[in-house]
């Protein structure tokens, strides 16, 4: 008992993690392994290690005695078993394969076609047609020791951790199956690669290079295998590696990406040759990825083939070339630039190769380039986005991001540069520096990143042998890592640290990869470098999203050319803006838009610190700019605002108290000035529309809410611009006006469902105060009116309020303004239905709100019939109705696509609503509402209307809302259909959050949500 604890306090002094069952081990083995301790110090791990070695004294003692004598065989040894659990599985499992440790590792095709038992020199190897190698025995033992009998074997194999499946004599006798037969010769080729691999013999470049290497002769050695079990002499059949076998970057353990080409021979029948090539292709596959004894290899997956899981398996190398020179996606052109012929007939796979080389470097000139590119990025992104930072592969700053961003400058540039059309990463990332595309500074980073990050993804796999991606958490597993990497003092805490840095560096070098080299290009900056040409620069940038490259180049250009700090920043800033940028609907006018802001506001000192320090601010306004000419428009003329973009709180929108409190506190500071005081106010309107703008486009406000937002804003800026006109005419007349004056809202302002292009329709209603001159008070009632609609209209850079009166009594050709009680005498004899449901609109809205009051109850008395609406009026409204929707629908104009008159749009669903509430109202008080949706929730409730109709009425008024709001954020200006251009409609489209090639799901999704609504328009409003 003593010496256990002496000798575990030895072991765990030198680095076992546990260092009880190490010396339990130790003395188990009866000293056989004592002079093997001090190598097990420099492993990754020595607890892993020690067991394996005991397992293998158990099994081949002669084994140990190999590696005392042989200290190059030792060092690899014990470094593979002190990372891979699965290699040490191995070697136990056949103790002969020791010696590939240190042997010449030789061709790999020759070495697995003859594990098969078939002749390398044979143009088509069949297995079992040549004598099968024997496997060699371990070294001989040098002291001749016999091993002990089992009452001495280490607990680690009595307790059942050994597994052997060969003989234990010195030498493993070959085995029948050349299914088996391969994995046992393809993993101790692997174990002599993983020693060169962990002693640092052999670098990244040349352990991928080999992986690959041996992934194609395991597939030649598979084949040989199926050329027994299907007949395919008459066809030629080559085998295409694609992703990182086809560019000798494999991993350890990763699926290996096909493609099959196949020819008949001369004069066989294609149909027939085609389905032999296909059983052959699929006997192959099986052969690789079936489970035996020894384990599979990996998958062979054929994905990346035209037309993926739904094409055939097989084609003919026409047939190939027909699907690209039509039909393929870049995706699958980025895909071919690691195309490489692997296994099969190398003759037919470099014809395919050659073949597919000139369609590949020419993708950057087909129709939907861009289109794909920025849904490839997308992806990119949202996998980042959805994959938890210890992917080293798909997470923030891993593999992926380098790799995809190689391959698409390769994609943009290799058509005229052929020195950048290399199949592997790091080559091609190389030559992209030395053409000036990347920088200096930024290449060297990402390389040594994908370096590391390669290494750690390989070290990751060989521990089980297992396709993994993800780092551990297990303090134990990161120090095996840390260890396995060089670092002694504190392996989890440098790995950590390291690891960290790198991803951190590779994801910011990504966000900036693809535009760094543009401010090289133009700013006039002193730089050893070799620059980005002006026409590589403009095929970058219209490759990645921009129309008017030449344009975007004079941007960038001034933003970052000069000395200055506020340039200096601007060269920071814009790699990543022009990035963001790329992302939006309109990428030309993101960058115009952010010129013109900071040639506003970049001599302001917190302007570019803000962007600089705070990211959410720069990237939200990166997409405003990007996404909306609207609020763009609203920051050139309040470039402060782009202090809301901080945080979702600042995007909040506000109350009608608060909003109301700064108005009026804005009217009572101008006291005499009513113009300064309504300009005042119109800036305070001008900032809440770009908050309310960017609050929908970030979808922080839903539609509903947009619309009171809009509409309280109107009503605060109605009732302030009518405090100032009569603070005006009071002054000129030097007393109050004579009466009570009121604005009644109509249409979508008295719905509360105003658009950023609404106008603000109202009444004008006045009560002389009593003993009051009616003429004289009917006279300051006009004045009010015409003083308030001038106020709203002068010169201003806001976006106007324009009030319409039209929908007064008698329209056009009645009084701007009537008192209460000529209201009253008009609608008891004149009124006709069409303002009875005009007036379910009405709503109190500025001025003297008792007076307000009295007009809404004026106003019930019509809207809402007590004994309901007579059937004769319910025949008038339809024809009124039918008759609108034949004659107020633009010329031109399609009806299907027309969002206010067109079947299933806003007029629809709002007549629903409005004569439910004017046949209803009377008797139901919960219809009394002047908002479309609420009375149809209502209508429900109170059993008037199917939930499931009122469902489809309302997704349809939702979608039409929202589009023409974003048809007006969009353009800048007002519009009632889909936009018929497919660019103006691609806009849109992104703007409603549809992807970049979601243009035609748009209309679709529209189309589809009209037509349901009419169905139901047809059967409620029309009683079809």
């Amino acid at each position: 008992m003593p010496r256990i604890e002496s000798t575990a306090a030895r072991l765990a002094k030198l680095g076992f993690a546990d260092g009880a069952t190490a010396a339990r081990l130790v003395e188990q083995s009866g000293g056989e392994l004592d002079d093997l301790l001090d190598g097990l110090v420099e492993v990754a791990d020595p607890d892993l290690a020690l067991l394996s070695l005991t397992r293998l004294a158990e099994r081949a003692p002669e084994a140990i005695g190999a590696l005392r004598a042989d200290e190059r065989l030792r060092e690899r040894a014990l470094a593979v078993l002190g990372v891979s659990a699965a290699l040490g599985d191995h070697l136990v499992r056949h103790p002969g394969h020791l010696g590939l440790l240190v042997a010449d590792p030789g061709d790999p095709r020759a070495d697995l076609l003859r594990a098969v038992a078939a002749d390398p020199d044979d143009p088509l190897p069949r297995a079992g047609s040549a004598r099968p190698p024997s496997e060699p025995g371990p070294p001989a033992r040098p002291d001749n020791r016999a091993p002990r009998d089992g009452a001495d074997r280490p607990t680690a194999a009595r307790d059942g951790a050994d597994r052997p499946t060969a003989a234990r004599a010195g030498s493993d006798p070959p085995t029948a199956d050349p299914v088996v037969a391969l994995r046992v010769a393809y993993r101790g080729r692997l174990l002599g690669l993983a020693a060169r691999d962990l002693t640092g013999r052999a670098s990244l470049s040349e352990v991928t290079a080999e992986l690959s290497d041996l992934a194609g002769a395991a597939l030649e050695a598979a084949l040989a295998v199926a050329r027994t079990q299907v007949e395919a002499d008459d066809v030629r059949l080559a085998v295409i590696g694609m992703g990182k076998a086809g560019a000798r970057e494999l991993n350890y353990i990763s699926d290996v990406d096909v493609i099959f080409v196949a020819e008949p021979r001369e004069g066989a029948d294609e149909t027939k040759a085609l389905r032999a090539a296909t059983r052959l292709a699929q006997a192959m596959m099986r052969v690789c990825s079936a489970a035996t004894p020894e384990g599979a290899l990996w998958e062979v997956d054929a994905g990346l083939r035209p037309e993926g899981r739904n094409g055939p398996l097989v084609r003919t190398l026409a047939s190939h070339l027909a699907y690209y020179g039509r039909w393929a996606k870049t995706w699958e052109f980025q895909a071919l630039l690691k195309a490489r012929p692997i296994a099969g007939d190398m003759e037919l796979g470099a014809a395919y190769v050659e073949a597919v080389n000139e369609l590949v470097w020419s993708a950057a000139t087909r129709d939907r380039f861009v289109e794909d590119v920025q849904a490839m990025r997308r992806r990119v992104e949202e996998h980042v986005r959805a994959e938890g930072e210890r992917q080293i592969k798909l997470g923030p700053g891993g593999l992926r991001d380098i790799e995809f961003a190689v391959q698409l400058l390769q994609l943009v540039h290799g058509r005229l540069d052929p020195l950048l059309r290399r199949r592997a990463t790091l080559p091609a990332l190389a030559a992209l520096s030395r053409g000036g595309y990347v920088g200096r500074d930024d290449s060297r980073g990402l390389a040594e990143a994908y370096t590391f990050l390669r290494q750690v993804e390989h070290l990751l796999q060989l521990h089980r042998m297992r396709r993994t991606h993800v780092l551990p958490t297990d303090p134990a597993d990161l120090r095996r890592l840390g260890r396995a990497l060089g670092m002694q003092a504190d392996p989890v805490g440098e790995f950590t640290a390291r690891w960290r840095r790198h991803a951190r560096e590779a994801r910011r070098l990504h966000e900036k990869l693809f535009y760094r080299p543009l401010l090289q290009a133009v700013a006039r900056l002193p730089d050893t470098e070799t620059r980005l040409s002006t026409a590589a620069a403009s095929a970058r940038l219209r490759a990645l999203g921009y129309v008017d490259p030449d344009g975007a180049l004079r941007h960038i250009a001034a933003l970052t050319s000069g000395v200055s700090r506020r340039a200096a920043i601007q060269r920071t800033l814009l790699p990543v803006m022009l990035g963001w940028f790329a992302d939006t609907p309109d990428p030309d006018a993101g960058l115009l838009g952010f010129r013109q802001v900071s040639d506003k506001l970049g001599a302001t000192p917190w302007y570019l610190r803000l962007l600089r320090d705070e990211t959410a601010v720069a990237a939200r306004m990166a997409r405003v700019l990007g996404a909306s000419r609207y609020a763009t428009g609203l920051l050139m003329h309040a470039p402060d605002a782009v202090a809301l973009l901080g945080s979702d709180a600042d995007l909040a929108l506000r109350s009608a108290e608060a909003l109301r409190a700064e108005a009026s506190a804005a009217v009572t500071r101008h006291g005499a000035d009513p113009a300064g005081a309504v300009a005042a106010v119109r800036a305070l309107r001008r900032r809440e529309l770009f908050r309310t703008a960017v609050a929908d486009l970030f979808g922080l406000a839903g539609i509903e809410h947009v619309g009171v937002a809009l509409s309280t804003l109107n009503d605060v800026t109605l009732q302030a611009a009518l405090d100032a006109a009569i603070a005006r005419l009071s002054a000129d007349r030097g007393a109050p006006p004579p009466t009570r004056f009121a604005l009644i809202a109509m249409g979508r302002l008295g719905g509360m469902e105003s658009s950023y292009a609404s106008d603000a329709d109202v009444m004008f209603v006045h009560d002389p105060h009593p003993g009051a001159d009616e003429r004289e008070a009917g006279d300051a009632a006009f004045a009010l009116a015409n003083e308030l609609r001038r106020l709203l209209s002068l010169p201003a850079p806001d976006p106007p309020l324009l009030i319409d009166p039209d929908l007064r009594p008698e329209g056009r050709q009645g009084p701007l303004v009537r008192t209460l009680a000529s209201y009253r005498a008009y609608y008891a004899r004149w009124s006709s239905p069409w303002e009875a449901q005009a007036l379910l609109r009405a709503r109190f809205c500025a001025g003297d709100a008792a007076l307000g009051e009295e007009f809404r109850a004026m106003a019930d008395e019509l809207r809402y019939p007590a004994g309901g609406l007579r059937e004769e009026s319910v025949r008038e409204i339809r024809r009124l109705k039918a008759r609108m929707e034949a004659e107020r629908l633009p010329r031109g104009a399609d009806p299907a696509l027309h969002t206010k008159l067109g079947p299933g749009g806003l007029a629809d669903v709002e007549w629903v609503a409005q004569l439910l509430q004017l046949r209803h109202a009377g008797a139901v008080p919960a219809l009394r509402t002047t908002r479309t949706l609420e009375a149809l929730r209502a209508a429900v409730a109170e059993g008037l209307l199917r939930a499931s109709d009122e469902e489809v009425l309302a997704e349809a008024w939702q979608c039409a809302s929202r589009i023409r709001d974003a048809i007006m954020l969009v353009k800048g200006r007002p519009g009632d259909s889909v936009p018929a251009d497919a660019r103006d409609r691609l806009r849109l489209a992104r703007t409603l959050g549809y992807p970049p090639d979601g243009s035609e799901d748009f209309l679709d999704d529209y189309r589809r949500v009209t037509r349901r609504a009419r169905q139901v328009v047809e059967r409620v409003f029309y009683g079809s």
